[in-house]
């Protein structure tokens, strides 16, 4: 055999055997980080909570280069874990610990309990705690009967529609009036079949076109007029009119014709405008009627033989004209 092939071979038995001397003598090893007082402050402080290196400089009074050396070591022993949090880093014991280190971990933590660094570490860690509640709550209290009025990062209508379409059950639904049917687009996600109608050729040629792009095939939609719905008698399992109602000619029409393609037990949803005296909005909107009272929406659902109604105003916009919302469900007998 080749000197050099025997050289390499020597080479890489040794290097295995040092591997496994290493394994076993690792509890020796855990014993020596350990050994270091401030490791073991470190340790004792992140069994109990994941800290920043910030926090961990307050509460030991130490520098940040020497708490990151020591976190360095107790990370490359596979006692600590890391996470980024944008700029921040946060450290925490690991949950994954071999359980021969975890005993000897608790040990030297019980051995150190009494210690008073270790007290003054755990009166100050609840000092740190204190201030990460503090901040949340006054900020919260200073918000408060303000919440839905003021910009909170990643809460958007969107956002929340997707959110309660999981609890949205696999049912056929009419958009009537569904204009683009951006609704229609989020509950196609979830429902058995989707059917939007609206009487805009181009509105019908936008929506079909979105509901391709996002390859929706259960979202259909149809030219028609919603006080003559091109669906059969009985045939859906939700009637929507989101802002539409005030576009009609007949609005009580457009209801009967809701109940109509309605199932037995099916519901019907209107979201519309409360009645108002904004003038403007008959030429800015193209708005037939300038909405609808409470009272007024509660009797055509009942006139139309309607069940269960419910009417009830939902919002209001804060500027001028301060246009509000009315919501009204109800159930087909």
């Amino acid at each position: 055999m080749p000197c050099g092939r025997a050289s390499w071979l020597g080479a890489t038995t040794i290097h295995a055997l040092s591997e496994s001397a290493a394994s076993m003598n690792a509890p020796w090893e855990i014993l020596k980080l350990l050994a270091d007082p401030t490791r073991l402050r470190l340790i004792s402080l992140l069994a109990r909570e994941e800290l920043a290196v910030t926090e961990l400089q307050e509460i030991l009074g130490m520098g940040q280069s020497r708490i990151s050396s020591q976190l360095a070591l107790l990370r490359q022993a596979g006692l600590v874990s890391d996470r980024r949090d944008g700029k921040r880093a946060f450290y925490s014991l690991r949950e994954d610990i071999d359980a021969r280190e975890r005993v000897i971990i608790d040990a030297a933590l019980q051995a150190t309990g009494e210690h008073p660094d270790t007290a003054r570490d755990a009166a100050s860690l609840e000092l740190i705690l204190d201030r990460r509640r503090q901040i949340a709550e006054q900020y919260f209290n200073l918000i408060a009967g303000r919440l839905g009025k003021h910009y909170c990062p990643g809460r958007s209508w969107e956002a929340i529609g997707h959110f309660l379409l999981l609890m949205f059950p696999r049912v056929t639904v009419a958009d009537l009036g569904a204009g683009e049917g951006l609704i229609s687009q989020l509950m196609a996600r979830r429902a058995e079949k989707v059917w939007c109608i609206d009487n805009s050729r181009n509105m019908v040629e936008v929506g079909t076109a979105l509901a391709k792009k996002n390859g929706l095939a259960n979202l259909e939609y149809i030219l028609g007029d919603i006080e003559d719905v091109p669906l059969l008698e009985r045939s859906v399992d939700l009637a929507l009119l989101s802002q539409a109602l005030h576009h009609a000619r007949r609005p009580q029409l457009a209801i009967r014709e809701a109940f109509r393609i309605l199932k037995a037990g099916g519901r019907i949803a209107i979201l519309d405008l409360k009645e108002h005296d904004f003038e403007k909005a008959r030429e800015l909107y193209a708005d037939v009627w300038l909405g609808f009272g409470e009272s007024t929406m509660h009797g055509f659902l009942r006139k139309a033989g309607f069940q269960q109604v419910e009417v009830n105003t939902v919002a209001r916009e804060a500027g001028e004209p301060g246009f509000e919302t009315v919501l009204a469900t109800a159930i087909k007998p």
